[in-house]
């Protein structure tokens, strides 16, 4: 044989076994695929058509300390329809009558509703939109309606379950309240206890259709979501009213950049109310941000009362201590420490000098006794827990700030002007803390939003208070500074609070801001207690940037907001002293005693103009005609929910707006 054919012979066989080899791979592959790996690829292919998605969760109620709400989830529905799924017969039989009954449900025409299923059926359409956001009750409803009520499979019927989380306060404590959202970061009661209220959330089967959308296999679950817990907290609503309107006037009126008011329950740290409200572009208030709990300032004389405690506890001062206050103004390398006062207040004792909140004697106080030894008043400071922040749930705490001799920043100013509250920081909520442990006869307990977690009425969890210091300090320096807080208010610089009907005590703060930019930003505040001899609630106020033409003063600025909060909560929770009583009925509650009479003698059933009546008279007339009746605020009926003239009985609740 030629070589030639030889060569054709060998590369036509190489051919032949690179083919074979080839095919026997490709045998071996389908092989595996078949036999070993088909299960995993069906189920891509599977997972391409069909899909689990996710049933959020109802989360749990948000209630205040009283049981009302102040967040809920609802669960709406969104109704569409398959239009292919419906056998002919059932079809033709049935669309009239569904179009029917949705004209009447929806309000459009009844040919609408033809026009648009038929035209479905005729394109083959798997999805058609019906309608969004109905609630439960249209749901069962529609479910009844012809074809609807063959479910899923034979009627057609798709629905889309989703949920919506409602808050029954609106823009009131908004911030407080908060939010939890996916992508967001966690905000306020609502961030800080998602792990109680997010619940588990279940999946439903889909299917994938045309139009790239996917369809709900059935209407019910594979896997069932689980409703979040119920946290009721320590906030009670009536007071959150008054203090948001109350801190809400006092920043209208002074056109301040923001503010934040809080009270908090004194032995037990409960926060009551917190208000937070800052100043929009267009001049309007909202929740802009948690101030209190966020915000990180320079209390000025506020911290007075922590520099005073020092200084009583170490012994190197008494109340009686006199120091001369230098005609209002003294200075420390180059620096002036001034009086509010021209020409000061001659000498006056430690006690009369936080009375009437003299920088001069209090900076003096400081100064002339730990010039020496900086160092032991900071320690005193940070035996007190005042550089500890107090972790509480929610996000965002400011970080305190009390300088130490041994950072590098330490100057010959750093210690003086601590005495006056400058140069340190503390966020609202930590100063009242401490203002609240002097109210408590130096018990410092850690404020707390959270009373219990339950599942319906099943209690999960119970939170008693926690106690952050036992005692701050000796009941002695508790007993002394108490007489000095109640004197700010009788006869200090708080004196325009005054008031014989109840004892409120505390401390104004007045302090410049943002001075390195200039003069004329001020931060005015007060913080305290009432009443005075039995202190119930704790209170702190701080107002920032007012317009200083309308005052910039913590009495002035402050101080009212904090005596309203507690005049109000104080009629509320009523501690007072005993009144000697008149002996004659005054005119005005002779005929308030008249008006109820009148109207309690009649037998109709249309309710009466309540508005002016004492609450005690209101709810008596309310009660007497069978209705149930709810109140909100205190003293007189402001508004009434139901309109005079209005036939009531045992189904209706009538809500008193009082002030």
């Amino acid at each position: 044989m030629a070589t030639t054919d030889k060569n054709i012979l060998h590369r036509v066989y190489a051919v032949s076994i690179f083919f074979a080899v080839v095919a026997i791979a490709i045998v071996a592959q389908i092989v595996r695929i078949q036999f070993f790996e088909g299960d995993a690829y069906r189920a891509k292919a599977e997972e391409r058509i069909f899909r689990n998605q996710m049933v959020e969760a109802n989360r749990g109620n948000l209630y205040d300390s009283n049981g009302q709400l102040l967040a809920t989830s609802i669960t709406k529905y969104d109704i569409r329809f398959d239009a292919v799924a419906p056998s002919q017969k059932d079809f033709n039989s049935e669309i009239e009558p569904l179009a029917s009954s949705l004209s009447r449900k929806l309000n459009k025409p009844k040919s609408y509703f033809l026009t648009k299923f038929r035209k479905a059926r005729t394109n083959n359409s798997r999805y058609l939109h019906i309608i969004d956001d109905i609630n439960y009750n249209d749901l069962m409803e529609l479910k009844s309606f012809p074809l609807f009520k063959r479910g899923a499979n034979r009627g057609g019927l798709i629905v889309e379950p989703h949920v919506e989380r409602e808050y029954p306060l609106g823009k009131m404590a908004e911030r407080l309240v908060g939010y939890d959202e996916v992508g967001k970061p966690r905000v306020g009661l609502e961030g800080a206890y998602r792990n109680f209220l997010k619940g588990e959330n279940g999946s439903r089967l889909e299917q994938k259709i045309s139009g790239n959308q996917w369809k709900p296999i059935n209407n019910v679950n594979e896997i069932e979501p689980k409703d979040g817990l119920d946290v009721y907290t320590t906030i009670d609503v009536n007071m959150q009213d008054v203090a948001h309107h109350a801190l809400l006037e006092q920043l209208e009126y002074f056109e301040a950049d923001h503010g934040t008011a809080v009270v908090m329950e004194t032995a037990t740290g409960e926060i009551k109310a917190l208000s937070n409200l800052g100043r929009s572009s267009d001049g309007k208030y909202f929740e802009k941000r948690n101030y209190a709990l966020w915000e990180s300032h320079e209390p000025g004389s506020t911290f007075k009362l922590m520099s005073v405690i020092a200084a009583l506890e170490d012994k190197v001062i008494d109340t009686s201590t006199v120091f001369d206050t230098q005609n209002g103004k003294i200075s420390y390398y180059g620096r002036n420490v001034r009086d509010s006062k021209y020409g000061g207040y001659g000498k006056i004792s430690v006690a009369r000098a936080f009375e009437l909140s003299s920088n001069t004697a209090l900076v003096q106080m400081v100064q002339d006794n730990y010039g020496n030894d900086p160092e032991k008043y900071v320690d005193r400071l940070y035996s007190m827990n005042l550089n500890d922040k107090l972790n509480l749930p929610i996000i965002g705490e400011g970080k305190p700030m009390i300088p130490h001799p041994d950072d590098e920043n330490w100057s010959g100013l750093s210690l003086p002007w601590m005495g006056f509250g400058y140069g340190v920081r503390l966020t609202p909520l930590q100063t009242l803390t401490f203002y609240n442990a002097v109210a408590n006869n130096g018990v410092m307990v850690k404020p707390r939003l959270i009373k219990e977690v339950r599942s319906k009425d099943k209690m999960i969890e119970k939170y008693d208070r926690e106690i952050i210091n036992p005692s701050i300090c000796s009941q002695e320096t508790i007993d002394k500074v108490k007489v000095m807080m109640e004197n700010v208010v009788k006869r200090g610089t708080a004196d325009n609070l005054y008031s014989s009907r109840f004892s409120m005590a505390g401390k104004t703060g007045t302090c410049q801001t943002e001075y390195w930019k200039g003069s004329g930003n001020y931060i005015a505040s007060f913080a305290g207690y009432f009443p005075a001899d039995k202190p119930k609630y704790s209170c702190i106020v701080v107002i920032h940037k007012p317009n200083t033409s309308k005052g910039y003063y913590g009495n002035i600025v402050a101080g009212p907001v904090f005596k309203k909060i507690a005049q109000k909560i104080y009629a509320s929770n009523p501690q007072a002293d005993e009144v000697e009583l008149p002996n004659s009925v005054p005119t005005k509650i002779q005929n308030s005693l008249k008006s109820y009479y009148t109207k309690a003698q009649k037998t109709s059933k249309d309710l009466p103009d309540l508005r002016g009546m004492d609450a005690m008279d209101a709810i008596a007339i309310i009660e007497n005609m069978g209705a149930k009746v709810k109140i909100v605020g205190a003293g007189k009926v402001k508004s009434q929910s139901i309109k005079p003239g209005t036939k009531i009985n045992t189904s209706h609740q009538v809500i008193l707006t009082l002030s």
